[in-house]
């Protein structure tokens, strides 16, 4: 059975191939190994989640919103998002939760899937307006080269 594709694609792989032809095979192959595994253990919504939550952690926001959308697209529910947010205000701290993860486009793309939803939207059309707000033509979420969202 094939894996459905996430709606936002790893543009930056191309990076590595710019760099050099080894080092971009290298890196496509590792990408493989850790999100198109034959049989994973983790499922891929939890490897979302768990990218995600790294992603916060460092404060690399464009890849937690990433996270967020594709995790979105497998099934994450609003509760899974309040406790998972709950987490980040209780490990990063409410002052860090506060002034840059409340700021952020993970935490506006999160509010976004929540008002929608508590408006009766389907998820189908929440997706659609999801990566169209939150995917490439974003420039504080997306991994075109030569983009920048800061």
């Amino acid at each position: 059975m094939k894996k459905e594709s996430p709606p936002l694609k790893p543009l930056a792989l191309g990076s590595f191939k710019r760099i050099d032809a080894e080092l971009g095979r290298i890196t496509g192959n590792f990408w493989k190994l850790v999100w198109n595994k034959e049989s994973p253990a983790i499922d891929q919504k939890t490897k979302y989640l768990l990218s995600l939550a790294n992603a916060v952690g460092a404060n690399r926001f464009r890849q937690a919103t990433r996270e967020l959308v594709k995790a979105y697209a497998i099934g994450l529910s609003v509760d899974e998002m309040d406790e998972l947010f709950t987490l980040f205000a209780w490990n990063q701290g409410i002052g860090n939760f506060a002034s840059e993860i409340a700021s952020s486009p993970v935490f506006a793309a999160y509010q976004f899937i929540k008002t929608e939803e508590a408006k009766g939207k389907e998820r189908q059309e929440i997706m659609k307006k999801l990566v169209e707000n939150f995917g490439e033509d974003n420039p504080h979420v997306t991994t075109r080269p030569g983009t920048s969202g800061r």
